[in-house]
Parts: C-alpha cells; sequence; structure tokens
C-alpha cells in the first residue's frame, strides 16, 4: 500500500476555524432571520387600510425587532455552551444508542483499544444502536470526550477486517476534531426545529390577527432548520469523509477492508430511529435516512460511496 499523505495537525486547526465559523454564523443567522420577520410581520399587520406608510411607527417596530434579534443571540449563546458539554449525550439519546462493556462486547472493545493505541487517542465510551442496518458514528467535544456508536446490524454483518475500517474511520474523525463540528450542528439544528414547531403550535392557538405572527416566525425557523442549516453543513465540506476514510486506511494498513465495509454499508444503511433527523446524518459513516429525495441528499455532506470505495483502493 502506497503511503497516505496525512497532515492532522493542519486538519485539526482547519476544524478548529471551523467551529469558530459555527459558533458565530449560526446565531447570527438566525438573527437576522427573527429580525426581518418580525419587523416585516409587524409592519404589515400595522398597515391596515386607514393607515399610510408614513403613520407607521417605524422607530418601535424596529426596537422590538432588534430586542427579539438580541434574545435570540443571547438564547443561541447559552444552547451553544449546553451543547458543547451536552451534545454528544443529546445526539446518543436521539439515536436511542445504549453503552456497552468490555464484559458483554469483548471483541468490539480489543479491536478499538488495538486502533487508538497504535494511534496514541484515548478509548472512547462505546454504544450499540438496536437496528439491522448497517451504521456509525463517533460524537463528543473532543478525543478525551468521544463516543463511538455502532448498529448491531454493522457488528453482526461485517467481517473483522471490514469492521476495523469502519471503527478506523470513526476514530479519524474523532483525532480530527470532526466530531465537535456535526455535535454542535445537529444540536444547533435540533433546537431551532423544536422552537420553530413550538411557536407554530402556539401561534396557532391565537384567535386574534396580531397573534398571527408567532406561527410565522415558527415557519421560519422551521425552514432554517430544514434548508439553511444543511446548507451550512454542506459548505464545510465533503472532504473531511475521504480524510477520515485515508486516515482509516493509515492505521488499518488495510484500505480494502474499509472499502468492503462501505460496499455492505450502501445496501442497507437506513436506521429506522434516525428517520427525519436529518441533522444527526453528517455524523454517520453513510445517509441514514430513507431512500429518495431528501435534504440531505440533496446537500450531502458525504461523497458518493463509490467515490470513496475507489480511492481507497487506489491506495
Amino acid at each position: 500500500m502506497a503511503t497516505t499523505p496525512l497532515n492532522l495537525y493542519d486538519e485539526i486547526a482547519r476544524n478548529k476555524r471551523k467551529t469558530v465559523f459555527i459558533l458565530l454564523l449560526f446565531p447570527l443567522v438566525l438573527a437576522g432571520l427573527v429580525y426581518t420577520t418580525i419587523f416585516l410581520v409587524f409592519y404589515f399587520v400595522g398597515l391596515d387600510a386607514e393607515q399610510t406608510i408614513q403613520a407607521i411607527n417605524f422607530q418601535e417596530i424596529n426596537l422590538i425587532s432588534s430586542m427579539a434579534a438580541a434574545v435570540t443571540i443571547v438564547l443561541a449563546v447559552i444552547w451553544a455552551a449546553v451543547s458543547w458539554f451536552t451534545g454528544d449525550h443529546i445526539i446518543l439519546n436521539s439515536a436511542n444508542a445504549h453503552e456497552i462493556s468490555r464484559s458483554t462486547h469483548p471483541e468490539i472493545f480489543v479491536l478499538v483499544e488495538n486502533l487508538t493505541i497504535a494511534t496514541g487517542l484515548p478509548l472512547p465510551r462505546i454504544y450499540i444502536i438496536d437496528d439491522d442496518s448497517l451504521n456509525a458514528f463517533a460524537t463528543g467535544r473532543d478525543p478525551e470526550h468521544a463516543s463511538l456508536a455502532l448498529t448491531r446490524g454493522i457488528i453482526n454483518k461485517l467481517n473483522r477486517a471490514e469492521l476495523e475500517g469502519v471503527i478506523g474511520h470513526e476514530l479519524g474523525h474523532i483525532a480530527n476534531r470532526d466530531i465537535r463540528l456535526t455535535m454542535l450542528v445537529a444540536t444547533y439544528i435540533g433546537a431551532i426545529s423544536l422552537m420553530g414547531q413550538i411557536l407554530l403550535r402556539t401561534g396557532r392557538g391565537k384567535r386574534n390577527g396580531k397573534g398571527n405572527f408567532l406561527p410565522l416566525i415558527g415557519l421560519v425557523l422551521i425552514i432554517y432548520g430544514a434548508i439553511f442549516a444543511p446548507l451550512i453543513m454542506y459548505a464545510l465540506s465533503r472532504r473531511r469523509e475521504f480524510q477520515a476514510d485515508a486516515t482509516s486506511a493509515y492505521m488499518t494498513r488495510n484500505p480494502e477492508g474499509l472499502a468492503s465495509a462501505l460496499e455492505k454499508i450502501s445496501t442497507d444503511s437506513r436506521v429506522e430511529v434516525l428517520d427525519g433527523k436529518d441533522a444527526l446524518a453528517a455524523a454517520c459513516i453513510a445517509f441514514p435516512g430513507k431512500e429518495g429525495l431528501s435534504l440531505s441528499s440533496l446537500f450531502s455532506t458525504h461523497p458518493p460511496i463509490k467515490d470513496r470505495i475507489e480511492k481507497l483502493r487506489a491506495m
């Protein structure tokens, strides 16, 4: 096998910059959307048949909109802090993953431990998702607080070399600090979508016209979480998946193991508990949702599996 050129220090530095980018961009864009929505809603609600544009108090509308945007930024900063320390638990709970021990799954611990010892990484906590499909992901804010999740299917259906390749891929994300990027994005999007649904349902109970701005704001948040946020994930580039594949090949000295695993994964990667949770798709080794047209498939952070296999077999 040809030597794989890996500059992990450059990759770590690059992902640190991306983390700052995510922490700043999400709340600022969200605050801008909230400001614009409230401003326009109050503008059009205030403009009835007896009013002229000159009669509308733009200063008052601007003050209300600015206050709402400021509150949004404060809440986003608080949520970012919560996500930093508890985001991995939120993601693992969303996947219904449960932690395993060395006594119940010694073969999995041996595989993970051998790779972490060889690379100097701490041993992550290991979780299993009770699903017969083939998928996996890693999460956490840094290698010292990392978790690795594997589906029951990927453990049962892959041979040792293939499973080692998958584990190496996820450890590559941990080593490159990709995991905190996907963790922050997933928890941000989840919180924004939840806030949007709450406002949408609350607003429906309002009978008078002036209370109808709540569902509109909720709709904006839902659209932001469903469309704009995945675009930001896409902007982070697919290169990190190729990098994690290369890191796996470097760790295991066996690129064919991961290539063969990806072929099997491509036939059954759907994890039912993750249906509709597109924010978590970026964390998985392959898209875990329903096949067909979806936002995650349109703006996928993963390159096509066949391209990944070709690169691995070219090593």
